[in-house]
């Protein structure tokens, strides 16, 4: 049966000052009326609660299973560190394995905006349905780049693949590449961007990292047999944090021979910063985006966001910048140096202000 699998960790630096090392972008409503995680399960209503499993860390169990009150609790699994996609995929697996031998795991983030809902549904079934007839595939969605992104991971496709629509032998994987060679890719046609979804056996991608990542597999060996001895949570604290930190597209995907790429049917936009606001929004007369209380004076090309509907945020000439306003921190900043947000997280770490992170 096919489950879904949420990945859902993060530590909210990139939204800063709205999002929070215990309340990060998923858990916010950064494009709609609910949160992002909320919308990515609804996005998946035609699995059930009972098959559908958040991964996330100790200081957002509480938060995650607040808003998500239909997941059963037991279906969210709690992470003891930061260890990258591969343990992850590998926590999930054995879990639903213990449950239901022959799994399809959907695998997603929880802080992506895709739609239309039927679509990207409808699209999960025809990969499943690859998966079901070559049961030792790993499928990846990849989406048609529209700009040349520098910020993404790109998948090169091959040869088609018999009877399935848009499907693809990957042929070869790229990093995120500079402006010249993004354009390139944009202009063959053949490329997309990785999108991060996958589709794929909790058995076959098991036995993937035994083949490529082995003392991985070793220790989620170690945490399989806790599940049966009543000693899930001493074996998961000793075992989880001593994972390599990869990955599972260089743990497996890079590595593996049968990987397939479909096409994706449906929008999506990783929601990686701030400026993904105006993509999400849309902007007025100004080239502004606004959302809250807002006046501004000879300003335009600015992304304008508060939190408190009973606070105004005013400009005078400003020009393509991103302002911020939260109860306890505001954010002023450039709109072309989204970058330095890691570093201004760090910088109030180290000046004491940990308190506002």
């Amino acid at each position: 049966m096919l489950h879904a699998v949420v990945m859902a960790g993060g530590s909210g630096t990139r939204f800063w000052p709205q999002s929070r090392r215990t309340l990060p972008k998923q858990l916010l409503p950064l494009a709609g009326s609910v949160t992002m995680i909320q919308q990515t399960i609804a996005r998946c209503e035609w699995i059930p609660p009972e098959r559908t499993w958040i991964v996330t860390n100790q200081t957002q169990v509480d938060e995650t299973a607040r808003q998500l009150e239909q997941i059963p609790r037991d279906n969210i699994l709690v992470e003891p560190c930061a260890r990258n996609t591969a343990p992850c995929v590998g926590l999930a697996a054995i879990r639903l394995l213990k449950q239901d031998p022959d799994a399809t795991m959907l695998v997603m983030p929880a802080d992506h905006v895709i739609g239309p809902n039927a679509v990207f549904q409808a699209a999960v079934n025809s990969a499943a349905a690859i998966v079901s007839e070559n049961p030792d595939s790993f499928v990846l969605f990849g989406v048609p780049p529209n700009y040349p992104s520098t910020g993404f991971g790109y998948i090169e496709r091959g040869t088609v693949l018999p009877d399935a629509d848009r499907a693809f032998k990957v042929k070869s994987f790229r990093e995120k590449p500079d402006l010249e060679t993004a354009a390139q890719y944009v202009s063959d046609g053949g490329f997309y961007w990785n999108c991060g979804i996958f589709v794929w056996r909790a058995d076959q991608i098991l036995k993937a990292l035994e083949q490529f990542e082995s003392e991985i597999h070793e220790r989620l060996k170690s945490l399989a047999a806790a599940l049966d001895d009543g000693n899930w949570d001493a074996a998961l604290n000793a075992e989880f944090p001593n994972m390599k930190s990869i990955s599972i597209d260089y743990a497996v995907l890079e590595r593996a021979t049968d990987v397939v790429v479909l096409e994706a049917p449906f929008d999506w936009d990783d929601v990686g910063s701030w400026q993904a606001l105006s993509r999400l929004l849309g902007t007025d007369e100004h080239n502004n985006t606004v959302d809250g209380p807002y006046c501004g004076l000879d300003s335009s090309g600015c992304i304008i966001r508060t939190t408190d509907g009973n606070h105004l945020v005013a400009t005078i000439g400003m020009q393509d910048c991103i302002v911020v306003h939260t109860p306890d921190a505001t954010l002023v900043a450039r709109k072309d140096d989204e970058n330095a947000m890691k570093k201004l997280v760090e910088l109030i770490e180290q000046q004491g202000y940990e308190r506002f992170l």
